[in-house]
């Protein structure tokens, strides 16, 4: 009996609450494809819906067939300074994992700002 080999991707999915966007690269870091919500549809209302993230995961998994991947570690990013991450990217685990991805790791990797640079604007009125 031969033992099915393992191929292992990374996929990073950048879900704010305007556009979802997932790119696949191999584990030295290599793209191996694309993909955003606006090569899925035209709307820009529709870009970071659920429905959408499912084709997304659609064209990921054509990608990662070409390439004979069947496992995947996922990084999924936010916006830096929002609330949360978008709604896209907990559609596209969902599909991947029904197509029978084995998912090896999720891990969020969202910046945290931390002060930044001074805000615009000054004090208003007379100083004395």
């Amino acid at each position: 009996m031969v033992k099915n080999e393992e191929n292992i991707g990374i996929l990073n999915i950048f879900a704010s609450f305007n556009n979802t966007i997932a790119v696949i690269t191999d584990l030295a870091g290599n793209t191996i494809g694309r993909v955003s919500g606006g090569q899925i549809t035209k709307h820009n209302r529709m870009k970071a819906n659920p429905t959408i993230a499912m084709f997304i995961a659609k064209r990921i998994q054509e990608m990662c067939k070409d390439y004979k991947i069947n496992s995947l570690y996922i990084q999924m990013k936010g916006e830096t300074g929002s609330t949360g991450i978008g709604p896209g990217a907990n559609a596209i685990v969902r599909t991947l994992t029904k197509e029978g991805f084995k998912i090896v790791s999720i891990s969020e990797t969202t910046a945290i700002p931390r002060g930044g640079p001074k805000k615009q604007g000054g004090r208003r009125g007379r100083r004395v």
